[in-house]
C-alpha cells in the first residue's frame, strides 16, 4: 500500500498561502519544479496542495493516458495528505479537460497538456529547452487551457487561437472568429512559455488569421512546418452547461451497514444545512455536472476513508462520464462552492442578521454600526462589508409614483413608505470634490404591475438626467439595505397599504420575539418589546411612535401583555418566537460571474479569485454578495445585454441551486462609477484604471488584430531561426 513519505510530510507547506505540486512517479510523490507549474503530462497523475488563509484544498489530477494504478495512488495520497493536515481539507478529483474552475484559476498564465509521461521518459525541466516542435490549441477567455494537437492545418479552426512552438520561435495564429480576450490570454501564455521555459530568449510573433498576407514571413514559417495551407474548419462552439442541470440538486444518504454500499435519496433542492447529520456521510449530485461527498465528523472511520471510492461508484451506477468532477467535504470545513448550494448555512460561533422581514406596521431596522464615514472610501473593504457608502448624512430627495409620474414627497413625510406604492429616492454625497449619486427604486409588495414598470422607467429618466452616472439599486419592501435606512436616521416606517386613519390590518401572528412593534389604537399607542430586540430598536420605536401619535405610549414587554392589547389585535394567537433567524449568509464569500445572453439563454461563467482586471469593458458581470447582487455594466457591452441586465440577475437568482430569495436587492453599477460597496469586494481596486483605454493597453501588447512582425527565412534555414521578433 502506498503511504505518504516522511520526506513529503516534512516538506508540506502548511501555513504560507500558495500551491505545491507533486507527480506520481513509480507510485511515489515527486515534487514538480516551480517553473514547470501549469504543465501536465497526459500520461501522468499529479497531486496539488493549495494553502489559503483559512483553508486547504487538495486536488489530484488524472491525465487521460494515465494508468489505473497511478490514478489509485494519487487518490490514496490525497486522502493521506488530508489526514496529515487534520482532516480539514477539501479534496477534488480533476480529470484532464474537465478541470474545475478552482483548479484552472491556480494557473493564471494557462494550463498546458503535454504528450507522454514518466513511462516514456518525459521529465519536467527548468529552463532553456529549445528542442521543441509542437502545436498548441488554446481555449478559454479567462482560464486558458492549451493542449498539444496534430502538427497539421486540419487541427486549426476559425474560432480559436493556436500556438506553433518551435523552441526559438513561437507563432500565435488568431482565428478570424476568436475574440479579443482569447487572443490576449494566448499571448500571455506564449510569453510565459518564452520566459519560463526558454529563459526569455525565444521570439514571439502574431498572425491575424483574417489578414495573413500582412505577415508573409511568419506565414512562410507556418507553411514550412505544417505544409501548404488548406481550408480552415469552422469555429467549434464552446460546450455550455445547461443552467437547469446546474440548478438540479439531489442529496443521497450513504451507508454500508449491511456490508453493501447503500445509497438512498433523501432530499432535492432547496437543501438546508440541518439535513446533514454529523454521524453520516452523504453524496450531493448537482445534475451529474459535479458530485460532492460530505463526511460527518462522527461518521465511522471506514465510511470516511471510502468516501471518494463511493463517489466513483455512484458515478458509474448513474452512467455519468468518468470525467465527472468530484469534491470531498469534511464536516466543519466545507468549501464555499458547497455551502452556497444550501438555502441556509451558518458557521459555528458566527452570527449576523436582522431578523425576519417586515410585518404589519413594523419599523424597518438597521444595525447601528459606529464608524467614521470618511474612512469608507479609504477602506472600501469596510464599505462592502457594511454595505454603506457613507453614514447617510448626504442630500436626499424622494418621489412617489402616481399615475406613472413622479410626485415629490413632502419633507415631513420622508421615511414613510406605503406597500401599495413605488418610490424613487435620490441620494447625493461627495467624496472630496467628486459628486456621487444613488437612485433607490423602492417597490411596495402590493404595488401594481403598471406602478412597478413606471418606477423602472422613471429611474432610467432620472439616471439620464445625471448623465447615466448614478448607481441604481432596486429595493423590494422588506429588503431595505442598511444604507437606505441610515438615510432616514433609522426612522423608516413601512405600512402595508395606504388606508384611512389607523385602519391597517393588525393581528397577533404578525409579532416576532426578536423585534419591536408599534401598535396604534384610538386610545393609545402601544410599544411592544420582543425578548430578542436590541436597545437601538427600542429607541427607534420610541421615535417612530412620537412621529405617528401624540397619545399615551404604554410599553409592553413580551409575556406581560394586558387583555386589551390582545383585543386590539383581534385575539391572541401564535407568532414567531424562536431565536433570531439568520437571513444573511456571511459564510459564503462573494462570487463573480461573466454574464451573457448571446445564445438566447442566460449563461453565467464564474471567475475564481477575481480581481478588477477580470472586468472587461465589453461585457456584463454579476457580483453575488449573497444578500445583494451587483450587475456591472462595461462601457462596451452590447445594448441588448445592458437592457437585459436586471432580467439576467433575476434569472440567476431563480436558477440558483440553493433556492435564493427573488427579492434580493439588485444593484446596477456602471463602469467608472463604482461605489465602495462594490469595489470593496475587489483587492486593491484602482479607481483610475478606467482612465487608461483598454484598447490602447492591448494594442501595446500586440494582441487584438495585430499583424505579426515580418520574418525572413533564409534559404535552407531551420524553422525558428528568423529575424529578431518581440
Amino acid at each position: 500500500m502506498v503511504e505518504l513519505s516522511a520526506k513529503v510530510s516534512r516538506t508540506l507547506n502548511k501555513t504560507t498561502p500558495g500551491i505545491q505540486i507533486w507527480r506520481i512517479e513509480n507510485m511515489e510523490m515527486v515534487p514538480v519544479p516551480t517553473k514547470s507549474y501549469g504543465n501536465f503530462y497526459e500520461g501522468d497523475c499529479y497531486v496539488l496542495l493549495s494553502v489559503g488563509n483559512f483553508s486547504y484544498d487538495i486536488h489530484y489530477w488524472l491525465g487521460k493516458e494515465s494508468s489505473q494504478d497511478e490514478q489509485g495512488a494519487a487518490a490514496i495520497y490525497t486522502t493521506q495528505m488530508d489526514d496529515h493536515l487534520g482532516s480539514v481539507a477539501v479534496q477534488h478529483r480533476e480529470a484532464q479537460g474537465h478541470e474545475s474552475d478552482t483548479f484552472r484559476a491556480y494557473f493564471k498564465q494557462g494550463l498546458v497538456y503535454k504528450k507522454g509521461g514518466v513511462a516514456s521518459g518525459m521529465k519536467h525541466v527548468e529552463t532553456n529547452t529549445y528542442n521543441v516542435q509542437r502545436l498548441l490549441h488554446v481555449k478559454g477567455k479567462k482560464n486558458v487551457v492549451a493542449g498539444e494537437v496534430e502538427m497539421s492545418w486540419k487541427s486549426f479552426n476559425r474560432g480559436d487561437v493556436f500556438l506553433l512552438d518551435l523552441g526559438q520561435l513561437i507563432i500565435q495564429w488568431n482565428g478570424p472568429e476568436s475574440n479579443r480576450n482569447e487572443r490576449l490570454r494566448a499571448m500571455t501564455l506564449a510569453k510565459d512559455i518564452r520566459d519560463r521555459e526558454r529563459g526569455g530568449r525565444a521570439k514571439v510573433g502574431v498572425v491575424d488569421g483574417e489578414d495573413e498576407d500582412a505577415s508573409p514571413g511568419l506565414m512562410k514559417v507556418l507553411k514550412h512546418v505544417l505544409g501548404e495551407k488548406r481550408d480552415i474548419q469552422p469555429a467549434i462552439p464552446d460546450v455550455k452547461v445547461d443552467q437547469a442541470l446546474k440548478s438540479s440538486l439531489k442529496l443521497y444518504h450513504v451507508s454500508n451497514t449491511s456490508g453493501n454500499l447503500v445509497i438512498q435519496e433523501v432530499a432535492v433542492r432547496p437543501l438546508t444545512q440541518d439535513m446533514l447529520l454529523h454521524e453520516d456521510c452523504y453524496i450531493l449530485d448537482q445534475g451529474g455536472i459535479k458530485i460532492f461527498v460530505w463526511k460527518g465528523k462522527n461518521a465511522n472511520k471506514e465510511e470516511k476513508q471510502q468516501a471518494m471510492s463511493r463517489a466513483l461508484g455512484f458515478i458509474k451506477a448513474k452512467n455519468y462520464p468518468d470525467s465527472t468532477s468530484v469534491e470531498t467535504e469534511n464536516d466543519g470545513s466545507e468549501s464555499a462552492i458547497f455551502r452556497q448550494l444550501f438555502q441556509k448555512w451558518t458557521v459555528p460561533n458566527q452570527s449576523s442578521g436582522l431578523g425576519k422581514t417586515h410585518t404589519v406596521g413594523k419599523v424597518a431596522k438597521v444595525e447601528q454600526v459606529k464608524f467614521d464615514a470618511t474612512t469608507l472610501h479609504a477602506k472600501p473593504q469596510m464599505a462592502a462589508q457594511q454595505k454603506m457608502v457613507d453614514d447617510g448624512s448626504g442630500e436626499v430627495e424622494v418621489w412617489r409614483v402616481e399615475d406613472n409620474e413622479l410626485v415629490p414627497v413632502e419633507k415631513k413625510w420622508l421615511g414613510h413608505f406605503y406597500g401599495g406604492d413605488c418610490y424613487l429616492v435620490l441620494y447625493t454625497y461627495f467624496v472630496g470634490p467628486k459628486v456621487n449619486r444613488i437612485i433607490y427604486i423602492w417597490q411596495g409588495r402590493q404595488a401594481s404591475t403598471d406602478e412597478l414598470a413606471a418606477s423602472a422607467y422613471q429611474a432610467v429618466a432620472l439616471d439620464q438626467k445625471y448623465n447615466n452616472e448614478p448607481v441604481q439599486i432596486r429595493v423590494t419592501m422588506g429588503k431595505e439595505p442598511a444604507h437606505l435606512m441610515a438615510i432616514f436616521k433609522g426612522k423608516m416606517l413601512v405600512a402595508p397599504v395606504v388606508t384611512s386613519s389607523f385602519e391597517v390590518p393588525v393581528r397577533a401572528s404578525s409579532l416576532n420575539s426578536n423585534d419591536v412593534f408599534v401598535l396604534k389604537t384610538p386610545s393609545c399607542c402601544y410599544l411592544w418589546y420582543g425578548k430578542g430586540c436590541s436597545g437601538d430598536e427600542r429607541e427607534m420605536a420610541k421615535t417612530v411612535a412620537d412621529i405617528i401619535s401624540k397619545l399615551e405610549k404604554p410599553v409592553i414587554a413580551e409575556g406581560q401583555e394586558p387583555p386589551e392589547f390582545w383585543l386590539a389585535l383581534g385575539g391572541k394567537s401564535q407568532y414567531a418566537s424562536s431565536k433570531r433567524l439568520q437571513e444573511e449568509n456571511p459564510s459564503v464569500p462573494p462570487r463573480l460571474f461573466e454574464c451573457s445572453n448571446k445564445t438566447g439563454t442566460f449563461l453565467a461563467t464564474e471567475i475564481i479569485d477575481f480581481t478588477q482586471d477580470d472586468l472587461e469593458e465589453s461585457d456584463v458581470y454579476l457580483l453575488d454578495a449573497w444578500d445583494q447582487v451587483f450587475l456591472w455594466l462595461g462601457k462596451g457591452a452590447n445594448e441588448s445585454e445592458k437592457e437585459a441586465a436586471a432580467v439576467m440577475a433575476q434569472e440567476y437568482l431563480r436558477s440558483h441551486p440553493s433556492g435564493r430569495d427573488l427579492d434580493t436587492p439588485i444593484i446596477v453599477v456602471k463602469q467608472g462609477y463604482e461605489p465602495p460597496t462594490f469595489t470593496g469586494w475587489f483587492l486593491a481596486w484602482d479607481p483610475l484604471n478606467w482612465d487608461v483605454s483598454h484598447g490602447e493597453g492591448l494594442k501595446n501588447q500586440g494582441v487584438p488584430l495585430q499583424k505579426g512582425p515580418d520574418v525572413g527565412l533564409a534559404p535552407g534555414a531551420a524553422p525558428g531561426c528568423g529575424q529578431q521578433l518581440a
